[in-house]
């Protein structure tokens, strides 16, 4: 769809976030025909917002905190552009624990920043590495994938 360019930008350590960030690609390209750039805020430079309409932003938490680096790509100005914000944590993994989760790291990280208004907000389970062994991951594509194809539907016209 033409003008309808997304971007999904992303922090990740554990890899979580971005196998959450390629399977959300994955459905709005093969869905809803939308074309859609992927940049890892560890590794990428941040293109010019202006050619996007959409930008979904995920971010790992670790130790209780929202990757700074998201944090910092939140400040930047998203008038006119539909956002939608997800985190990475085991906590949301974790049965009982998911709607405070999303309280904790994503609600009240977007009070930080009122100008965003998102169209949607999610939080995934993730991953715990120790060592360059993992010790937990209760990622659950099927929901990521289903967030996805909501959040598809809000992007297109």
């Amino acid at each position: 769809m033409e003008g309808n360019k997304t971007l999904i930008a992303y922090v990740t350590k554990g890899g979580a976030t971005e196998e959450s960030a390629k399977k959300i690609a994955e459905v709005l390209r093969s869905k809803y025909q939308l074309e859609v750039d992927l940049v890892d805020l560890n590794e990428e430079k941040v293109p010019e917002l202006t050619q996007y309409r959409n930008i979904v932003v995920g971010s790992g938490v670790r130790a209780g905190m929202v990757y700074g680096k998201a944090k910092k790509f939140l400040e930047n100005d998203f008038n006119g552009k539909q956002i939608a914000f997800y985190v990475s944590s085991s906590m949301a993994g974790t049965p009982g624990s998911h709607d405070n989760a999303k309280t904790r790291f994503v609600e009240n990280t977007l009070t930080k920043y009122p100008k965003i208004n998102p169209v949607s907000t999610e939080a995934f389970g993730g991953r715990i590495r120790y060592l360059r062994k993992t010790m937990l991951d209760n990622t659950d594509m099927s929901k990521v994938e289903a967030w996805a194809e909501e959040l598809g539907k809000k992007f297109i016209w």
